[in-house]
C-alpha cells in the first residue's frame, strides 16, 4: 500500500488513510458516552453566540494564526486551514477564526499541546470517541482550533461545505439568517455557543446536503 502524501487542491492526502465518500457524507454521533465529558478541566462551551458582519480582515488573521502555529509545530502540522464563516467572503459569523489542523496522531498530546500551550492557546476539549477531535483556544484574536488525524472526514466535510457557501450566494445567505436567528435566540434565553449551534443545525444539515450532491459525494 502506497501511504505517502499526495494533493488534491488544498487537503492533503494520505492514501491508504482517506475516508470515503459515504464517510465524509454522514454525520456521527458526536455526543460523549455516558459518563464522559468532552470539556477539559471543567471548562464549558463559550457564552460567544453573537454574531457579526463579515469582515474582510478575517482572513488576514487566519494568516497570522496560521504562522503561529506553523512557527509552534513545524513539520508535525500536515495540514491547516481555514474554516468556518470567518473563511467565507460576505458570510455574517461569531468573530472566531476557525482553524482544521491535521497532525499524526491527536492521541499523542505531548507531541503538539506543549508547543500550542506556549504560544498561547489552551486546551478546551477532548472528545477520543469523534474521530480523536482535540480542540484548543485562544484568545488573542479568537480562534478555535481544531486538531484530527489524517483519517478524519472531518477536515474534507468543513472544506466540501466552505467551498459551497463560497460559490453559492443562496445557501450562503440561507445560512447567514440561520445564524442570526439563532443568535438573537441564544442571546434572549442565555444559551451558550452548544445551544445556539442546536438551534442552526437543521439548516447546516440542509445545506450540507446540497453540497455533498455538487461535489458528487452523494447522489443527486
Amino acid at each position: 500500500m502506497n501511504a505517502g502524501p499526495g494533493r488534491t487542491g488544498a487537503i492533503t492526502v494520505y492514501r491508504g488513510q482517506v475516508p470515503d465518500a459515504a464517510i465524509i457524507a454522514s454525520f456521527e454521533d458526536e455526543d460523549p458516552p455516558p459518563g464522559e465529558s468532552p470539556w477539559v478541566d471543567g471548562l464549558g462551551p463559550t457564552r460567544q453566540v453573537t454574531v457579526v458582519d463579515p469582515d474582510p480582515g478575517w482572513p488576514r488573521v487566519f494568516a497570522a494564526l496560521a504562522g503561529v502555529v506553523r512557527g509552534a509545530l513545524g513539520p508535525r502540522a500536515l495540514q491547516l486551514e481555514h474554516m468556518g464563516s470567518t473563511s467565507v467572503p460576505g458570510l455574517a459569523a461569531k468573530p472566531i477564526i476557525d482553524i482544521d489542523l491535521v497532525v499524526a496522531d491527536p492521541a499523542d498530546e505531548p507531541a503538539y499541546v506543549p508547543p500550542l500551550v506556549a504560544a498561547g492557546f489552551v486546551l478546551r476539549v477532548r472528545e477520543p470517541w469523534w474521530w480523536q477531535h482535540r480542540m484548543l483556544r485562544l484568545d488573542g484574536p479568537l480562534c478555535n482550533l481544531h486538531v484530527v488525524g489524517p483519517d478524519s472526514p472531518v477536515p474534507w466535510r468543513d472544506r466540501v461545505f466552505r467551498d459551497h457557501l463560497r460559490r453559492c450566494p443562496d445557501d450562503r445567505e440561507l445560512y447567514a439568517r440561520a445564524k442570526r436567528e439563532a443568535s438573537r435566540a441564544a442571546l434572549a434565553a442565555g444559551e451558550h455557543g452548544m445551544q445556539y449551534n442546536r438551534r442552526k443545525q437543521d439548516v447546516v444539515r440542509e445545506i450540507h446536503h446540497r453540497a455533498f450532491v455538487a461535489a458528487g459525494l452523494l447522489p443527486g
